[in-house]
């Protein structure tokens, strides 16, 4: 028997007029774009840091990994605590810690040193991670989800390849990797004050911790999502370095490359999805991504592998789908506990993924590691077609998929003690 209160009816959320929508929308893309510009410089560095700089071994990237992800988990369990708290200053808050991680990557030199600064930008970055998609469920226009989750993805892109060219410029005259990263953080600053421009009444209304069977095929996929993602994040880039001695230079471009084609992608996959619904998209997707892992064991061409990483990173962007599915099932009140716990089931995966990587990199070889990433693409497939099939929803139309809500059964658990005001 739950002691929380009744879920808030999404009709009872404050409304928001068109210019504080809009308003709101350009300070979450001008802080996604930040956070872009931020996390590429990192994900455009790292692999050639810890191979060139700090001398990192197969095994110790899966351990590295396996650490920083475990973030993930420990950020639902602090999303849970701040329910009801304004969303833009819980990440104004976690944007702070993430410029402070990543900036002491300037001065790590010693393995145990870069897995403490790791986990706590990790930390920051994981507890930001669900609140962008909250606040554009509740600041897009009923129908316009899609099209809007495509517009701030876009201008994350867009940062990504400011920040991208920033490091590339200051690779072309010499200056070295460390400073970079706090350059890095203190974008990562800009973007903590810029988010207090959103909407203060942005908030999860509803009980702190959600978990119903009737949202089970979401954290299935997000499960899944997190094993076929971590495989690429831990290993695709450090393939490329370690094995084939790709350049900082290189790495910059092709992270570059991948930016521009999700910048240009975004918005068209966002209305795709609002148009033909995410149980086409995913099954797309996850069935694409089956095949690219296939293709990094046994591809040993260096430039074919490059456009692998290439096209690989840039269908990130069909992901999204996800995000607009909990919309159609989940009520308003619900989204960010929703999206939180997809965060969990994602990182379970995420924590362990890594550890297994990294002993069959060590053991059997790095094929293995990405036969084990077109495993979990398959099986996502699978998971895929058990999303119901519908048709697009008419404009000013919100409700959810009538099938799943004449099925869905009573919440399984609840959080026990009054909700944070």
């Amino acid at each position: 028997m739950s002691t929380s209160q009744p879920t808030q009816d999404p009709s009872e959320a404050p409304a928001l007029d068109s210019a504080r929508r809009k308003r709101g929308l350009f300070f979450l893309g001008f802080t996604v774009a930040a956070v872009g510009f931020t996390m590429m410089i990192q994900m455009g560095l790292n692999d050639n840091f810890l191979v060139e700089d700090l001398d990192i071994s197969g095994l110790q990237k899966g351990l590295l990994e396996a650490f920083r992800e475990s973030c993930g988990i420990f950020a639902f369990l602090l999303l849970a605590l701040l329910a009801g708290m304004a969303e833009p200053i819980i990440a104004s808050l976690v944007l702070v810690l993430f410029a402070v991680g990543l900036g002491a990557y300037a001065g790590v030199h010693e393995f145990t040193w870069l897995v403490v600064a790791s986990m706590v930008w990790s930390q920051g970055l994981h507890i930001w991670m669900p609140l962008p998609h909250s606040m554009v469920l509740s600041l897009a226009e009923p129908g316009q989800t899609g099209r809007r989750l495509g517009q701030v993805h876009a201008a994350g892109a867009i940062g990504s390849v400011l920040g991208l060219l920033a490091a590339l410029g200051l690779t072309l005259v010499d200056v070295p990797i460390r400073p970079m990263y706090i350059l890095a953080g203190a974008v990562a600053i800009i973007g903590a004050v810029t988010i207090l421009g959103v909407p203060r009444d942005i908030k999860t209304p509803g009980p702190r911790l959600v978990f119903r069977r009737k949202y089970g095929t979401y954290y299935l996929l997000s499960f899944l999502e997190g094993w076929r993602k971590q495989i690429f994040v831990a290993f695709a880039g450090f393939l490329l370095v370690s094995e084939y001695g790709t350049s900082l230079r290189t790495m910059l471009i092709l992270w570059i490359t991948v930016q521009a084609i999700g910048w240009l992608l975004a918005p068209h996959v966002g209305r795709l999805i609002d148009r033909v619904g995410e149980r086409r998209i995913l099954m797309f997707y996850f069935g694409s991504l089956t095949l690219f892992f296939c293709g990094y064991a046994v591809i040993r061409n260096a430039h074919l592998l490059y456009g692998l990483f290439i096209i690989d990173n840039a269908f990130f962007v069909f992901a999204m789908a996800l995000t607009t599915y909990v919309r159609k099932i989940a009520p308003q009140a619900e989204h960010t506990p929703t999206l939180s716990m997809g965060v969990a089931m994602n990182h379970v995966a995420a924590v362990t993924m890594p550890l297994i990587g990294g002993f069959l990199w060590k053991y059997l070889g790095y094929e293995w590691v990405f036969i084990m990433g077109a495993a979990a693409a398959g099986l996502s497939v699978l998971a895929a077609t058990r999303l119901p099939r519908y048709e697009a929803l008419p404009a000013g139309q919100t409700e959810a998929f009538p099938a799943v809500e004449a099925k869905a059964p009573a919440m399984v658990g609840r959080p026990q003690g009054p909700r944070v005001p």
